[in-house]
């Protein structure tokens, strides 16, 4: 047995399990009006929602080069690269809620009376969404390469 391979997998499923948590976290502090304590709270989520994502990305490739199935396996696999590509879509679909969470802290931060626009909240919202419904992608591509699917 392989203990480096072990390991990696553990961080990664805890990793990605983690960062499924943080989404689903700001999928429910994003509702109704955002009090300034909310948005130091969802600017501090969305913080660890980076430094999961980079986490997994190394762990990721720690598990493609050092792990039992050797890196042939990822790299021909049509499934892997689908994988890849949800994970993408989804980081990409976080950019927006992460300009608006920085944008919205410092506004409260310089204005007590400040108040989330209604429109910009809305997007966000949509955003953030989307980031869940493709994120449920991520495990259907990773059960199916577990199974030998795509290579």
């Amino acid at each position: 047995m392989d203990t480096t391979d072990l390991v990696l997998a553990i961080v990664h499923h805890l990793l990605v399990f983690s960062l499924a948590g943080i989404i689903g976290a700001e999928f429910v502090l994003i509702r109704g009006d955002l009090p300034a304590a909310t948005l130091r709270r969802l600017a501090g989520i969305d913080r660890h929602y980076g430094i999961f994502a980079a986490l997994i990305i190394i762990v990721g490739i720690g598990r493609v080069f050092w792990g039992l199935k050797g890196w042939e396996f990822y790299i021909y696999n049509w499934v892997f690269w689908a994988k890849m590509a949800a994970f993408a879509v989804v980081g990409l679909l976080s950019i927006i809620p992460t300009v608006r969470f920085i944008s919205w802290n410092r506004q409260a931060g310089a204005n007590p009376a400040f108040a989330v626009p209604a429109g910009e909240l809305a997007t966000v919202k949509s955003y953030i969404h989307a980031e869940a419904a493709v994120f449920l992608l991520i495990p259907v591509f990773a059960a199916a390469m577990a199974r030998g699917y795509g290579s």
